[in-house]
């Protein structure tokens, strides 16, 4: 069940929204507000997994409202206008329907919605059980090799292989296999993506600055499409870096 809530100004639009949300089974219709600083107070009363928003509201817009969170629940942008769709698809919303819209594609668009959480719960659930190991093993050297956790210093990727540098040692796991096949192995509690190319563990990260991390005295650079995920490292402190 996906708890959802409504934020429209327009009366009609909510009381559509209202019906339809009703007629799926798996969605919780927690509110319907007139404006974003009303979804606030949701927001901090209740857990939302879902969002259906309009663009274009007096005071502070949809993607002013979106842009302004730090911690997203799932966004659908329901507008009367087709120009926002980029802007819209940049904030990684998950459809972008324009009024007046069917039940048919009301659902399609729920249906992604309901997709996509699944598959975080999915991932979740494995993260928790993999935080419970301390460790794994990779295919090396015509063998499996036992890789700790807490013996990584960082993972680095060379087109189909990966290099996995160990703490107090010279020598390196090479094997066959991708960053994100790694990524995977790896709990997300731990260990966060950087780069295309780099993970290292969190809890050994000594500094970040701007476009860097450091790890003692290497420096690895954070690429455009993980610089989210550092900012989220640094989230809490009101520190971001752009």
């Amino acid at each position: 069940m996906l708890n959802c809530i409504a934020i429209d100004d327009e009366p009609f639009s909510l009381v559509l929204l209202e019906d339809y949300i009703n007629k799926i089974p798996f969605l919780n219709l927690i509110a319907k507000c007139n404006d974003a600083f009303e979804a606030t107070k949701i927001f901090q009363e209740k857990k939302i997994d879902l969002v259906f928003i309009d663009i274009q509201m007096p005071g502070i817009t949809g993607l002013q409202f979106i842009e302004s969170l730090s911690e997203k629940p799932m966004f659908i942008l329901v507008t009367a206008y087709k120009q926002y769709a980029l802007d819209g698809y940049a904030l990684d919303v998950i459809d972008y329907l324009v009024k007046p819209f069917s039940l048919d594609r009301f659902l399609k668009a729920c249906n992604k919605a309901k997709g996509l959480h699944e598959m975080k719960m999915a991932n979740k659930q494995l993260n928790n059980q993999l935080a419970q190991n301390e460790y794994f093993f990779i295919n090396a050297d015509s063998a499996l090799v036992k890789i700790n956790y807490c013996d990584i210093l960082w993972v680095e990727g060379f087109r189909d292989y990966v290099k996995i540098h160990l703490k107090n040692s010279k020598q390196t796991v090479v094997a066959r296999n991708s960053v994100s096949g790694i990524e995977k192995l790896l709990p997300a509690s731990k260990f966060v993506r950087i780069h295309k190319s780099f993970i290292v563990p969190i809890g050994d990260i000594t500094s970040i600055k701007r476009n860097s991390v450091f790890i003692a005295q290497h420096e690895f650079t954070i690429g455009d499409k993980y610089r989210n995920a550092v900012n989220q490292l640094t989230h809490g402190s009101g520190n971001t870096f752009s």
